[in-house]
């Protein structure tokens, strides 16, 4: 048993007496590990490394002035710290006074250093290695009490020729030595102290990669750190004699393993550093984007333009012209963002390029939003900028003569994550709509464009609501009158419905609509589905009914007070449904579902329904029907069919009837003339 023991002892300690200059990182960060346990003990690590750091550096400046036969010293390794630990103390001198100990050789440092770490081995990385250079500072320390100056006291004197400080300057080869090697393991230290600070900010392991890294490689530094002051300190007695065994061949060995570990070990921190800078911009941009933005062209910059390029705005073009533009271009106007890849995108571009058209168009003012103030911005985004992608997006330029804005070669990876994130893009095509005042308006304007195109002006998340419930109105009574109706207006058909007191044309207007039925669905095989339907053909009785229920509706509308919103359009459009009453040939509304598209004079309605053969080829455009039908009958109502006077007989209103009126007609606006009034009389009898 005895001799089992004492041959356990004496391989223990030919593994502890080896050269650690002959291990490979991996053997020293197997054997460290051993000495680790979970981070049990805690000590103020700051206040210890600031007083190690002071003693240390002015030691290290009274070193520099003995080398260079100077004498003044400076004062600015004075700080107010102090430690407060009896118990921190006691270990300290413990482990400076193991190290004095410490017979000469790598074998016998190396071997203090395993039995140092053994000591502290429910401490933290950094806290090991920030001990061990507090208790170096104890001995290195001593340097405080060497006489620079023939004026010193004779306590200085006395108190260096007891520390051996006296023969140090006939000595300065190996100073030099040693103090290149104390400097070196100073910015170890700092190393440490710097990864300390970015492992306790808190950043996921996930997001700073790197960071992963340096945990494995920590304990060795750690160890190189210990081992580098356990020499050191043992070479402090070196000073008062002529000893120069190994000097030369030691440093050699020091300066190019410590050169190493701080250049890879600083490389690491670098990458970790731009790594947190990263998810710092990246957040700092985000937070600008969503809450602190305040101005269109802030937020742009945070999304398109990196830190390390500013000159990356030049990468903004006109479309159109193809010059480069400035960020500042878009100052208080509001944006909307078309972010895209390159392939599969003619239908928004089709929609962009009609919405780019229309905001030319009259009305230029729409509650309030001027059209002119609409750009739009087309950011396409590409896994890498090749030839090809370069290729693709000239011609996409050229063939479609974009009349708005694009961000030629986007490849800045933190403003795509951001676009990714904040506005959902997942290579579906997004058009996020953003205010002059760098506010997210509306997420996706793509929906209402697509199913309102410019009437969704001005493309809010409230315009949308306010399209889809301003005809509530129109349905509620028409769904009275023929609940069968309702199952046309779910299935999302497009629907004629359409009516007047002109027989002739109600048949014209019937053939014309079943003949355009019948060549989108079956001979070009679109997938569009077109419904007739004629009020009052099942039963004329319902028609008197629907115009006293719509003109009733416009009568308590009237009486309403401080209807908004919503409600405003509702009575402007039961006008101008009133209005078209009067046609003389018929009113047509075409709506999909319940949306209601388009309402129209007779005449051109049946003109843009017989000549579709005309307009068709705007669908293979990806052109909704309902946009190309719009535009058809928009261009025959102003070129070929004249203007008519819009009138309606009034009854049944309270006595506000003389108050001014302005024009249904949207082109028109102006006051309408009074031309009559009825009146009537019951003698005095209730009616």
């Amino acid at each position: 048993m005895s001799k089992s023991l004492s041959s356990t002892n004496v391989q223990q300690g030919k593994t502890l007496l080896q050269n650690p200059f002959e291990f490979s990182d991996e053997q020293i960060l197997d054997n460290v590990y051993r000495t680790h346990f979970h981070c049990v003990e805690k000590c103020d690590v700051t206040s210890l490394h600031t007083v190690a750091s002071t003693v240390i550096n002015h030691s290290i400046e009274i070193t520099d002035k003995v080398i260079t036969k100077g004498s003044q010293l400076s004062d600015r390794f004075r700080e107010d710290t102090s430690l407060t630990s009896q118990q921190l103390t006691a270990k300290l001198k413990r482990i400076a006074c193991q190290m004095v100990c410490t017979a000469r050789g790598d074998h016998y440092a190396h071997h203090t250093t395993m039995l140092i770490l053994e000591q502290l081995k429910a401490y933290s990385w950094d806290a090991k290695a920030l001990i061990v250079q507090a208790a170096f500072a104890l001995e290195y320390g001593k340097f405080l009490f060497l006489p620079l100056t023939p004026q010193c006291q004779l306590v200085e004197q006395s108190l260096a020729d007891l520390n051996g400080l006296l023969g140090v300057q006939q000595n300065t080869q190996h100073l030099i030595y040693f103090s290149s090697v104390v400097k070196k393991v100073m910015q170890v230290i700092e190393c440490i102290t710097e990864w300390k600070r970015l492992t306790s900010a808190g950043y996921d392991i996930k997001d700073v990669p790197t960071l992963a890294e340096t945990l494995h490689e920590i304990p060795v530094v750690v160890y190189w750190a210990i081992f580098t002051f356990v020499t050191c300190t043992g070479q402090i007695d070196d000073f008062t004699t002529d000893n120069k065994v190994h000097r030369h061949e030691l440093s050699k060995n020091f300066e190019n393993k410590l050169d190493l570990i701080l250049r890879n070990f600083k490389e690491h921190l670098e990458m970790c550093s731009k790594e947190i800078g990263r998810i710092e911009d990246y957040t700092r941009r985000k937070n600008i984007v969503i809450h602190t933005g305040k101005d269109i062209v802030k937020v742009l910059k945070a999304l398109i333009i990196s830190g390390e390029n500013r000159e990356s705005r030049q990468n903004v073009y006109n479309g159109l012209t193809g010059e480069q533009v400035k960020i500042e271009e878009f100052k208080k106007k509001h944006v909307l963002l078309f972010i895209s890849g390159l392939e599969s995108i003619d239908e928004e571009s089709q929609l962009l390029k009609s919405i780019s058209e229309k905001l030319k168009e009259k009305p230029r003012e729409v509650e309030g939003y001027r059209k002119e103030d609409f750009k739009i911005l087309w950011i396409p985004i590409v896994d890498e900028w090749n030839e090809k992608h370069r290729k693709t997006l000239e011609t996409n330029l050229q063939r479609t003569k974009i009349g708005w804005y694009v961000v030629k070669e986007f490849n800045f990876e933190t403003g795509i994550k951001l676009i990714r994130e904040v506005f959902n893009y997942k290579e579906k095509p997004v058009i996020p709509l953003i205010s002059p005042e760098g506010k997210v308006e509306n997420i996706d304007t793509k929906q209402i464009i697509s199913v309102w195109g410019i009437d969704g002006f001005p493309f809010r998340n409230s315009d949308h609501t306010r399209l889809t419930q301003q005809w509530n109105w129109f349905w509620s009574e028409m769904t009275k009158l023929n609940p069968r109706i309702k199952d046309l207006i779910e299935e999302d058909r497009y629907l004629f419905i359409y009516g007047g007191t002109d027989s002739m044309w109600i048949q014209e207007f019937t053939t014309a609509v079943q003949t355009l039925k019948r060549q989108v669905e079956t001979v070009l095989q679109l997938d569009i589905t077109i419904e007739p339907y004629q009020l009052g053909k099942e039963d004329p009785k319902v028609v008197p009914r629907f115009w006293i229920a719509i003109d009733s509706l416009l009568a308590s509308r009237k009486q309403m007070k401080g209807g908004e919103g919503a409600q405003d359009f509702a009575t402007r459009e039961i006008k101008r449904l009133l209005f078209l009453k009067q046609d003389p040939k018929g009113w047509v509304i075409l709506s999909k579902g319940y949306n209601v598209k388009l309402l129209g004079q007779g005449e051109a309605m049946c003109r843009a329904v017989k000549e579709f053969d005309i307009w068709h080829g705007k669908l293979h455009e990806e052109v909704g029907f309902d946009v190309a039908f719009k535009e058809y009958y928009e261009r025959i109502k102003v070129k070929d069919c004249p203007q008519k006077c819009e009138h309606s007989e009034i009854a049944n209103y309270p006595t506000d009837i003389l108050a001014r009126l302005p024009c249904p007609n949207m082109d028109c606006g102006r006051s309408m003339e009074v031309t009559s009034v009825n009146y009537r009389c019951c003698h005095g009898l209730e009616p």
